[in-house]
């Protein structure tokens, strides 16, 4: 699961002084190897945001969370495609959400979890660093050395693109992210920004007028965007988007323990031998002892496989380059990007049904067995071509085929050599994901937060909002 960009300084990161005071060093125990089943040794405090109540413009931004009236079909709710109860992910496991003026458009990208955004910064090109301040992570496998990204090693100063909302970054902060599928013409498709505050006026016009003054509401491009803000602070204020309520969480401070599998799967996960995936997916509290981010908010290229279901890729020579385009415009001339897509979080992966930008991958099992076997077995991951060899990375143009990481494990292997991440290694890294879904219950049976406890606000009847396909 890890992977590097082209041009990526390496080795990963140096030790943090910060690391001891979150007794981050004391969780990989005495040079004991690999983690064990059990309770976790060296207990840490995670800092979680504080709950409180939601402000009168969270309310708003609820309703209109889930009011089916702001699109153009009169059907599409945002909440249609960020279903609480899958973690602001997903309803269900088809490659790209219907939209549009009838539900019947579908998009060319998965939609991402709304879950935990309020943790990506924003978009930025500079030298590799831990966006957040964090302290590297920690190999449990091998104590003291974390894993690392080795592919296009280029030193300190190398330039990298991280952070940004959508798969490309292209939005700047969670309230442009929210104005985008308002427009998006496969999304809830409002033909402009009139258009959009007509609906706005009409369904929220006097509690927008009571919050912001009447002359606000009247003013179409700041209604939207007031309207966008209300539906951020619902986003920011309410504990549903960042429960960090997770069994992982519950283990690193002492209150679960680690079945024998799930423990194996840490190793695994964490091994730089193996699966490596903590080189992008950071697996440690950061220096401010906020809960693991499970990314670390930069931009990777995988030859991950075309996705045929789609109906833009009916098109042979169309492609979705990710920060080269189509929907982000500013860096199509930057070769050396194309084909990246920022690394998701991987909490609450298991409660998802679509995988990577191009949902090509519906199971956990397929997308570990990508990683697996997309360069020991490149035959059972892509078509073939003429000749009947393998089509390798073919949604990607020829001349960015090179983006690709070919040198990070497990990448890397040799057609027909053995993969280093091994089949059971598979299966066990999937039962440690499952420990990420929020939620988790401890063997008393007591919640350990307050997973999806969300209702529409006032004047919305839940059973008469429909969560469709989209938003």
């Amino acid at each position: 699961m890890s992977a590097a960009s082209r041009g990526r300084p390496h080795p990963r990161r140096a030790w943090l002084a910060g690391a001891a005071c979150l007794g981050l060093i004391a969780l990989t125990g005495p040079a004991a190897g690999a983690p064990q089943p059990g309770p976790n040794p060296a207990p840490v405090r995670l800092v979680r945001p504080a709950a409180r109540p939601l402000s009168a413009m969270a309310r708003i931004g609820r309703d209109l969370f889930f009011d089916p009236r702001l699109s153009a079909s009169g059907r599409l709710s945002c909440a249609g495609c960020h279903v609480p109860s899958r973690a602001y992910g997903p309803p269900d496991g088809r490659s790209a959400p219907l939209g549009g003026l009838r539900d019947r458009d579908e998009g060319r990208r998965a939609v991402p979890s709304l879950r935990y955004a309020d943790r990506i910064p924003a978009f930025g090109i500079g030298p590799d660093a831990v966006v957040e301040g964090a302290a590297s992570p920690v190999s449990l496998a091998q104590p003291g050395a974390p894993p690392r990204k080795v592919a296009g090693a280029a030193g300190a100063s190398a330039m990298v693109p991280q952070g940004g909302l959508f798969w490309d970054g292209r939005a700047a902060s969670l309230e442009l992210q929210a104005m985008g599928p308002l427009f998006n013409p496969a999304e809830l498709a409002n033909r402009d920004t009139a258009a959009l505050a007509r609906r706005l006026e009409a369904a929220y016009g006097p509690r927008l007028a009571a919050l912001i003054g009447a002359p606000a509401v009247e003013d179409p491009r700041r209604l939207v965007y007031e309207a966008a803000y209300a539906v951020v602070r619902f986003e920011i204020e309410d504990s549903t988007f960042h429960p960090y309520t997770s069994k992982f969480d519950a283990y690193l401070e002492g209150r679960a323990r680690l079945t024998a599998a799930e423990a194996r799967g840490l190793a695994a996960f964490d091994d730089p031998a193996r699966g490596n995936c903590a080189a992008c997916h950071l697996d440690r509290p950061d220096a401010a002892g906020r809960p693991p981010a499970f990314t670390d908010f930069q931009y990777e290229a995988l030859g991950v496989p075309r996705n045929a279901a789609l109906p833009a890729n009916r098109d042979t020579g169309s492609y979705d380059l990710g920060l080269c385009g189509p929907a982000r415009t500013d860096l199509a001339r930057e070769a050396k990007y194309c084909g990246m897509f920022r690394t998701p979080s991987l909490r609450n992966a298991a409660t998802r049904g679509v995988f990577f930008h191009n949902g090509r991958y519906h199971r956990l099992e397929d997308v570990l067995a990508f990683y697996a076997l997309r360069d020991a077995r490149p035959d059972s991951v892509y078509p073939r071509g003429p000749g009947g060899r393998a089509r390798r990375f073919d949604d990607l143009p020829a001349a960015d085929t090179a983006n690709v990481d070919r040198a990070d494990r497990p990448f890397g292997t040799p057609p027909g050599a053995a993969s280093p991440l091994s089949a059971r290694d598979r299966r066990d890294i999937i039962a440690f994901l499952r420990t990420l879904t929020d939620g988790y219950r401890g063997a008393a049976g007591s919640a350990s937060g307050h997973e999806d406890d969300l209702a529409p606000g006032a004047g919305l009847h839940h059973a008469a909002v429909r969560l469709r396909r989209g938003g």
